[in-house]
């Protein structure tokens, strides 16, 4: 673990608050069994109809349906807000609007992706990770 930021007091300050603390960003949830799931990170959160929403629970739900492979979403400007748009990977035909119904059966309904896109692959680094970058210009 590192003990601050170089030449960022204010940033390490937030992230590292008293020893042996490390406020990290990343948002879980615990269930009755005790049991961490990820959802994202604070600084990955979208404002989605006046409320923040972490992308990876949309992105989790999409990949439990059995005719979506990979997904990701990325932030688009909607009005003083960003909606959640999707990009989906599909194994079998599956419709945008089948998708957004599924997440609304499962999730609140303000949090279904209002934009759904189809894509053959999704971008990738040399060193096969999502390239996150190269996903922000996807139209």
């Amino acid at each position: 673990m590192a003990l601050e930021y170089w030449q960022a007091p204010e940033k390490s300050a937030e992230t590292f608050p008293r020893a042996h603390t490390v406020r990290s960003g990343d948002l879980v949830t615990r269930d009755a069994d005790v049991f961490f799931y990820y959802q994202g990170r604070a600084d990955d959160l979208l404002k989605v109809g006046g409320v923040w929403v972490a992308p990876a629970e949309i992105e989790n739900c999409l990949l439990s349906h059995e005719r979506c492979r990979r997904v990701r979403g990325r932030r688009v400007p909607r009005g003083r807000s960003y909606s959640s748009a999707r990009l989906c990977v599909a194994s079998v035909e599956v419709s945008g609007a089948e998708l957004q119904d599924y997440v609304k059966s499962r999730l609140a309904p303000h949090k279904y992706p209002r934009d759904v896109r189809f894509v053959s692959a999704l971008p990738k680094t040399a060193s096969g990770k999502l390239d996150r970058r190269a996903l922000k210009g996807t139209n």
